[in-house]
Formats: structure tokens, C-alpha cells, sequence
């Protein structure tokens, strides 16, 4: 669940609590441009608004530029250690593989959270779910960062096409586990397909079989499900940009999701020094039961550079505690 003062209740049914929204934000990710992976069966992708046709494909429902922020890389204040946050430029000799940030969503107590990786264009949707079943690396587990999916399940294909990803994976994908561990590890891989905007939603299969009731709770997949469909599993702050491990300057340009009290959160950043350096007030486009994106540029004072960390919270209506929906660590230049 969220890390916060106040504990939220996480349900275990497919559809979200009436208190949570129903809305989903597929937030606007640029990715790769088409073409094939030989041998991983990804083909034919489709389409999502604003960024394609319908019926047009690619190889797994990308297409062109970064993964990761709807404005060009290197223009937001973020840029990204070599141990923790992966680059966003090619890291071959012109005319090779170019390589492409991407995001994948582990779990941070029992809510979903993104981590970036480098996939390599253009099959970058396979390229982000085969990272994601590798799990958290040691500087993302030594912050919390978890997985539920199991350990040794592999991706055999993902096939896109009209905006649903259809995601086969090995049977050992639904072994073992409660309710919440078989939504959680749903969730990981739901938030991670969709992060491209030609993927809306997913389908589900396990060594080639559709599946319509998964693990022995017998989840309802018979039909596509998207991110709306796990709103109980998101934070009710989400930030989609920085990540964890990024190297922010100011000012950083901050953006997410969220479903707050009269859209309302608060974004603190915080230095090596362990000052607080910002904690502006941000507007959502919708809340209170209808989840809204939030798109910043904050300034900050950093009095040393080091370790840092991002806060993002919102302030209780009845008598104003913090309530903390996720931290991000990060390293804070001056």
C-alpha cells in the first residue's frame, strides 16, 4: 500500500472501489519507431489516440521517439546516473541498435511504481516486459522496489494490434500467491504495456491459452483490462517522471497522475543536506474520485549535491496531515 500516515485499503476485486476513480491515464509516452524481433513472436501492434491510425501496426505497439515523457528527451532537467537510471540516447555507433529508455512498474509496499530501463528500438514493448520479469535491480530493492511476479516466468510473445496487447507468458507466471499478489503482478505488467500509446489495454495468455480466470482466486480476465481496472493498486499520487535513481537539475519538470482531494498534491524535494529545496502546491486536472495527470517545472536550491529524494503527498481535508503516496530517490544537483 501507499507509504503514508494515514493507510489506504487495497481491494482485491478487478473492478476499483467507488472511491477511487474508474478513469484511467494513459500517459502520453513516445517509444520506437516499427519493426520485427525474430524469434519473440511480437508482431502487428495497433494504435492508441493521438500518436496513430487505427488498424495501422508496428511490431509492439510503439512508435517514434523516447518512452518515458511526451516532450523531447534531455529537454525536461533530467538526466541519469550509469548505475541506477538508464540513458535515453543510443549507446551504439551510428547506424546500430538504438537504444531507448523505457519504464517498468515494480511495487513499492503494495502500490504500483516505475523504475526506467534501456530497451533496445524497435521492440521496445518486449524489450520493457522482458525487463520488468528480470525484477528490481540491488539499488532499486535496497529502496523498497519489490516484484509479485514470480521468479523465472518468460515472455514467449506480445502481439498488438487496435490498442490491445495481447502478452503471453510461461505458466509460471501464475504460480503461487494470494489475491493481492495475483492483481499486484497483473497490475506490473498492465502499467508497463500501456506506458506506450499505442497499448491501451492487454490480454492475457499462458503458454499460447487464453486466459479468462487467473490464479486460484479466479480473477475475471475475459476481457482486456487496462490500468482503470487496477486503480486501487496505483498511488493516489503517481509520478511518471523523474524516476528512481535520475539525476534532476533545476528547474525538473515533474509529471504523473493523480486522484487527490480536489486534484490538490504537494511535490517535495529534498537535498543531500536533507533540506527541503521545494514543496510547491500542484493542481491536478481532475480529482476526487477521478484520476487526473499534473505536468511541472519546479525550481529548487539545492544547498549540496548528493542523494536526494521527491515526496509526493497531499494534505488530509479533515486536519491537514501529510499523507504520503510514494518517495523517489534521486541524486539532486545543485
Amino acid at each position: 500500500m501507499s507509504t503514508e500516515i494515514s493507510t489506504s485499503r487495497t481491494s482485491h476485486r478487478l473492478r476499483p472501489p467507488i472511491v477511487l476513480a474508474t478513469a484511467v491515464l494513459l500517459v502520453s509516452s513516445a517509444a520506437t519507431a516499427c519493426g520485427s524481433e525474430a524469434g519473440n513472436g511480437t508482431a502487428a501492434p495497433g494504435s492508441s489516440p493521438g500518436t496513430a491510425r487505427p488498424g495501422t501496426s508496428s511490431t509492439d505497439g510503439t512508435s517514434g521517439g523516447t518512452a518515458g515523457s511526451p516532450a523531447a528527451p534531455g529537454r525536461d532537467g533530467i538526466t541519469t546516473p550509469g548505475t541506477a537510471a538508464p540513458s535515453t540516447k543510443s549507446t551504439t555507433p551510428s547506424g546500430g541498435p538504438r537504444q531507448v529508455r523505457a519504464s517498468v512498474y515494480f511495487l513499492h509496499g503494495e502500490k504500483i511504481s516505475p523504475a526506467p530501463r534501456t530497451v533496445t528500438a524497435p521492440t521496445t514493448a518486449a524489450g520493457a516486459l522482458r525487463a520488468l520479469l528480470a525484477g528490481p535491480s540491488r539499488y532499486e530493492g535496497g529502496h523498497g522496489r519489490t516484484t509479485a511476479i514470480p521468479s523465472g516466468t518468460t515472455l514467449n510473445s506480445v502481439v498488438v494490434n487496435r490498442r490491445v496487447a495481447t502478452v503471453d507468458l510461461s505458466g509460471r507466471y501464475d504460480d503461487g500467491g494470494g489475491s493481492l499478489s495475483m492483481r499486484a503482478r497483473l497490475a506490473q505488467v498492465v502499467f508497463t504495456a500501456t506506458r506506450f500509446p499505442t497499448i491501451e489495454k492487454v490480454r492475457f495468455e499462458l503458454d499460447g491459452k487464453p486466459v479468462t480466470a487467473f490464479g486460484g482466486e479466479g480473477i475475471v480476465l475475459n476481457e482486456p483490462v487496462g490500468r482503470a481496472d487496477f486503480e486501487d493498486l496505483a498511488p493516489l499520487v503517481l509520478v511518471e517522471s523523474p524516476l528512481i535513481g535520475d539525476t534532476i537539475r533545476t528547474p525538473v519538470r515533474v509529471w504523473g497522475s493523480a486522484n487527490t482531494f480536489e486534484a490538490t498534491l504537494r511535490l517535495k524535494i529534498t537535498d543531500a543536506a536533507g533540506r527541503t529545496v521545494a514543496n510547491p502546491y500542484v493542481t491536478a486536472t481532475s480529482g476526487t474520485g477521478t484520476r487526473g495527470t499534473f505536468d511541472v517545472t519546479i525550481p529548487y536550491k539545492a544547498t549540496r549535491s548528493g542523494p536526494g529524494t521527491l515526496t509526493a503527498y497531499w494534505e488530509s481535508p479533515a486536519d491537514g496531515r501529510a499523507v504520503i503516496e510514494d518517495t523517489v530517490p534521486l541524486n539532486v544537483r545543485r
